[in-house]
């Protein structure tokens, strides 16, 4: 049976044992799964003794699937190994393991997957590599985020689908890796501030990010940071512009910390492919209602649009 390995890793400021006993206690993994983000139709239930051998975290969802996972190993505060067994949308069981290591006064806590696909799914091995490697990714900034203040600020709800109009941006294009996204965004958008000063340009506009069509698999991904402008603005030297169409698209709300708005765009494309939703090869769009220089984290809305065919 075809085999893959996924391990993804993150320093967290807290102590082994804190890290340890958070991960332990499957009381905690609603909160911080990143697999649960629109799925609150979900059945979670965990046995009565959440943080021992032998203890069990099941679900049961729409857009998850069944399955249940079992603490096999708990080795404090060094090592967590789990049995993960999945029985829908297919039977497969793989070994999942946290590894907890003090790192120059942080802990870094490393999860991984060894798994094996039935031979007929052999075709993707190296998709369940990089979705679950990402999963993993926003799994571990919650545990992190949980760790460090009690809380998780992410709230992700599907709107439906509606009418988009079409739209003119103008800004700066880059390109970056997906876990730089962040950073180079803040950058680009601070550039495109001084341009837009520069020439006298109003920023009264839609503040957005384009998403051009890019290959998940690369993990190389090309977006447009600027806002809307009327179309009888001429476009000035040092910025670029694209055309939005209007179209018919999935509305994902996303409300927290834009640290976590990689939870938006998992359950966007997770509600598309459960619903069977046609998504069109084209620009996607993450259009930001407030900004963090005058609104606390917790309550930062940023709307994502993936347009249909």
């Amino acid at each position: 049976m075809p085999a893959y390995r996924v391990e993804r890793s993150i320093l967290i400021d807290a102590d082994a044992e804190k890290v340890f006993d958070t991960v332990a206690d499957f009381n905690t993994w609603n909160i911080w799964s990143p697999w649960l983000v629109i799925a609150h139709e979900a059945v979670v239930t965990v046995t009565d003794d959440p943080n021992s051998v032998g203890s069990i975290y099941r679900w049961n969802g729409e857009f998850v699937g069944r399955g249940e996972v079992e603490h096999a190993q708990l080795d404090r505060p060094r090592k967590i190994v789990d049995t993960l067994r999945f029985e829908k949308p297919f039977k497969s069981t793989s070994q999942v393991e946290f590894l907890v290591q003090s790192e120059a006064g942080q802990t870094r806590l490393s999860w991984v997957m060894n798994g094996s696909l039935p031979w007929f799914l052999f075709w993707m091995r190296r998709n369940m590599e990089t979705y679950i490697g990402t999963d993993y990714a926003r799994g571990l900034k919650m545990v992190r985020e949980y760790i460090q203040t009690g809380r998780v600020l992410s709230k992700s709800t599907v709107e439906g689908i509606e009418k988009i109009p079409a739209r003119r941006v103008v800004g700066l294009r880059e390109s970056c890796q997906l876990e730089e996204i962040g950073p180079v965004m803040g950058k680009t958008f601070a550039r495109v501030a001084e341009e837009f000063s520069g020439h006298n340009l109003p920023l009264d506009g839609e503040m957005l990010s384009v998403y051009h069509p890019s290959d998940m698999m690369k993990g190389q991904f090309e977006f447009t940071c600027g806002y809307v402008v009327d179309s009888g603005v001429a476009l000035p030297p040092g910025l670029v512009e694209c055309s939005i169409p209007a179209a018919k698209a999935l509305h994902v709300k996303h409300v927290g910390s834009y640290e976590n708005l990689g939870n938006a765009w998992s359950g966007a494309h997770q509600f598309a492919n459960y619903r069977k939703q046609k998504l069109a090869k084209t620009e996607t769009l993450e259009i930001y209602r407030n900004t963090p220089q005058d609104t606390a984290d917790e309550d930062l809305v940023t709307d994502i649009y993936l347009p249909l065919r």
